[in-house]
């Protein structure tokens, strides 16, 4: 269900344009995970899906919407496979063995909009669920997923491009984004280890408290932050900082260790 907040927006230009999304499998509920949640309810999880790409076409963006494939029962989240900037991108070599094959799949979709490509290469992995950018910023987070070589690769490539990338080690989060979002005008929405971290100490920042912070991965999508339902404390603060916000019910994709920022690559 997609509820949208009556708060007044705080108005940007438009950033994003375009989105891509890929629409789980039948196989979706045998993804990986870490979370003991249970096992996802498919035609619930496609409903949701349904909702996503709603919000996002409501936000300004052209969807793009790639069959699903039930050899890969994650590939749903699209976010992990690529990098994507206004002038690149960067194929990802996801640090899940059974998820590598997706890259294989977003490379033409990727193509059809960019002439320029880089690729992360083996020992290196990346995902780009590790990845936030801030402005001409780039922080790449190392986790299970990421290690250091993808990380220096992807350094290196930004830093060509004349963007600035910092690498952060992960103390406790699954994802980098699973615990940060930047959500435009010099704001981030931060839980767990990044709060008051160093690096992130020049922004304003959204406090996710601790029973929320689910709600840390949200996505600013052109004049709204799309948030996941059901953290009402986050979707105040968001809100009285100006900001107007989206809600959509994602319990399915939680099951799944997958949050809002998972479902979609925006560019």
């Amino acid at each position: 269900m997609l509820r949208e907040s009556t708060t007044k927006s705080t108005q940007a230009a438009k950033i994003f344009h375009n989105t891509i999304v890929k629409k789980p499998g039948s196989t979706f509920i045998n993804g990986l995970t870490t979370s003991d949640l249970g096992t996802p309810i498919l035609e619930k999880a496609l409903e949701q899906h349904d909702a996503y790409i709603e919000a996002l076409r409501m936000c300004g963006t052209e969807v793009t919407v790639l069959p699903s494939n039930d050899q890969y029962p994650d590939s749903t989240f699209v976010e992990d496979t690529a990098v994507l900037t206004p002038e690149f991108a960067v194929i990802s070599n996801p640090g899940a063995e059974k998820r590598n094959g997706e890259i294989h799949e977003i490379e033409p979709a990727v193509k059809s909009f960019f002439d320029k490509i880089y690729y992360i290469k083996a020992p290196g992995t990346l995902d780009g669920g590790d990845i936030l950018q801030i402005e001409d910023h780039f922080y790449i987070g190392i986790s299970t997923r990421t290690n250091q070589e993808g990380a220096e690769q992807l350094k290196q490539i930004l830093e060509s491009e004349n963007y600035k990338a910092t690498i952060i080690p992960l103390q406790k989060f699954f994802h980098l984004k699973t615990g940060i979002a930047y959500i435009g005008n010099q704001t981030i929405v931060v839980a767990g280890e990044f709060i008051n971290h160093s690096h992130f100490s020049s922004y304003q920042q959204i406090v996710v408290p601790p029973e929320e912070e689910y709600a840390a991965n949200c996505i600013r999508v052109n004049d709204y932050i799309i948030i996941p339902s059901g953290y009402p404390q986050t979707k105040q603060k968001i809100n009285e900082a100006g900001f107007q916000t989206i809600e959509l019910d994602t319990s399915e994709f939680r099951k799944l260790d997958g949050g809002l920022s998972c479902l979609s690559l925006r560019f």
